[in-house]
């Protein structure tokens, strides 16, 4: 897979600097690349008991991007998913730590442990005062004698962090971490492996299947479940939590493995809060990329139960942007809608062909979803079939309140309808067709007459013309045709969408902006929508 990298030796460093550029003087790396990579507070006091962490790198923001005020005072970063050597680490812990002390942050895995303990010896001999404490909260594999550390180590960070910032000494500040590790559980769970680089990725999930318990490091989970959406995601991973919850609220941590969109962890978030333990769940951190696995598409849940001065700690402000704070859980707050904007309200009606007509054409284009999506992603975003699909969902289910035996005021009705359910240029454009169509049929116009109105409103709305690539070129051919026939304008609209695959340059619409090579033999959805939609009603 090809990356935004360099030469794979030269990532770290070049990753790290990257990193203090932007860092606005508040950070600074010790001068010891490229084997030692150690970024420290520049406006560290020694005064106070200093907190480094660090590890393989892979997980950004952690550790480097954490660095900062009630955070840490130095990240140790090792290569990609590899163990600093305990050199590098005894250079972070002298480079901080004064007289209060230090505490080491580890992980739990071997590499870390190793050369993190022996750093921390090296310095007590030195005359520094290091403690070391080592976070174990994965409980994916729960009769192993050594679990792994994973994301709740981030609330080590963060309350050690608070407390080492207010001046508390050495001992406190170790005894508050041990309880967070003692208490704090996490477990994760993905949908791909991650990309590590010069490496080729790994394809052991098959389709359909979730991991569920995997590591930080691209290492295979406990097992591979179906995947069900994200409500039976969350589920999982919930059930595998519940039973090791400690009593009284909980804060939780959200976190983004490196892959998963914005969109798909506030999913994620609402199941949370949906889930069994919601309602014991008081505050939450993230949802963001917090200990990520390069770009695995995945998520990993972490549970704290808090004291009122741990959720104290967990809120206070820190330095570090990426930090995304703990914001308290509630119920979505809902604001009524304006004056103007209350839904329509038809005076419904019956008429059974009617009827059977609009729920064959909704059935039609929602069969039609997959493919329209796939055609649309060789000229646009993939998006047109869930988008017609969406609409053409919303609008059977509104059968019953439409006025069915009133045909201009059905056309306004259905240009509503749309108006409020599909979204994009289509859903306007698409509303205001259906609009004018009845405008025209309340002025008199015979259907197809009306109808025809309806699209020179949207050629004048829209600015788009038959030869633009856009439906268009099969909607205006199948309105010509249509008094000769349901057959025959079936056939004109196939005719039309077809053609446009011979034209590579087209002048309206999101394929406006796609090149000819991407375009040539391709028909354009939305044409194709319009050419299925009547074959389908001229089938029946």
């Amino acid at each position: 897979m090809t990356q935004f990298i360099n030469a794979k030796e030269a990532l770290v460093p070049e990753a790290l600097d990257g990193l203090l550029r932007t860092g606005a003087g508040r950070l600074a790396r010790l001068d010891g690349y490229p084997h030692i990579k150690v970024v420290v507070r520049d406006d560290w006091d020694r005064s106070k008991v200093a907190l480094v962490s660090g590890g393989g790198s892979g997980h950004e923001p952690a550790h480097a991007g954490f660095v900062g005020e009630a955070l840490l005072t130095a990240a140790v970063c090792g290569e990609v998913f590899a163990s600093p050597s305990a050199e590098a680490v005894l250079a972070g812990i002298l480079a901080v730590t004064g007289e209060a002390g230090c505490l080491l942050i580890v992980k739990n895995y071997t590499g870390d442990r190793l050369n993190f303990g022996l750093a921390a010896e090296r310095a007590r001999a030195l005359g520094r005062k290091v403690a070391m404490v080592v976070v174990d909260d994965d409980v994916a594999l729960p009769d192993l004698a050594q679990p792994r550390g994973v994301a709740g180590t981030l609330f080590v960070h963060k309350i050690a962090g608070a407390l080492a910032e207010d001046g508390a000494d050495l001992a406190a500040v170790t005894r508050a971490a041990e309880r967070v590790i003692d208490d704090v559980v996490s477990i994760g769970m993905s949908l791909d492996t991650c990309t590590i680089p010069g490496v080729q990725k790994e394809d052991r999930i098959g389709r359909g299947k979730a991991e569920l318990g995997l590591g930080i490091h691209g290492e295979p989970g406990v097992e591979q479940v179906d995947f069900d959406g994200a409500r039976g995601a969350m589920e999982m991973v919930v059930d595998r939590l519940a039973p090791r919850l400690g009593s009284g609220p909980h804060v939780a941590l959200l976190n983004n493995l490196g892959g998963a969109t914005p969109l798909e962890m506030s999913v994620l978030a609402e199941e949370l809060c949906q889930s069994r333990i919601g309602a014991r769940i008081g505050h939450l951190i993230g949802p963001a990329p917090l200990m990520t696995s390069l770009d695995m598409h995945g998520f990993s849940l972490s549970l704290l139960p808090v004291s009122e001065s741990q959720l104290a700690a967990l809120r206070a402000p820190v330095g570090p942007a990426v930090w995304p704070g703990c914001q308290s859980l509630g119920a979505p707050r809902v604001a009524p809608m304006p004056d103007g904007m209350a839904p329509p309200d038809y005076a419904a009606s019956e008429d059974a062909a009617m009827r059977r007509l609009i729920a064959d054409a909704c059935a039609a284009l929602i069969g039609a979803e997959a493919d329209l999506n796939a055609l649309d992603a060789k000229s646009g975003d993939g998006d047109t079939g869930a988008t017609v699909a969406t609409a053409a969902r919303a609008l059977a289910a509104a059968l019953d309140r439409l006025p069915l035996a009133d045909p201009a005021a059905l056309m306004r009705a259905v240009g509503a309808e749309l108006g409020q359910t599909m979204g994009g240029s289509s859903g306007v454009l698409l509303a205001i067709f259906f609009s004018a169509a009845g405008e025209g049929a309340a002025a008199g116009l015979p259907t197809v007459e009306a109808l025809k109105a309806g699209l020179d409103r949207i050629q004048q709305v829209g600015g788009a013309r038959p030869g633009d690539r856009t439906l268009i070129d099969a909607l205006l051919p199948a309105l010509e045709a249509l008094p000769q026939g349901i057959d025959t304008a079936a056939r004109a609209a196939r005719a039309g969408a077809d053609a446009t695959a011979a034209i590579t340059r087209a002048r309206a619409g999101r394929a406006s902006y796609v090149s000819a090579a991407n375009l040539e033999g391709h028909n354009d959805p939305g044409a194709e929508a319009v050419a299925r939609l009547f074959e389908h009603l001229a089938a029946g």
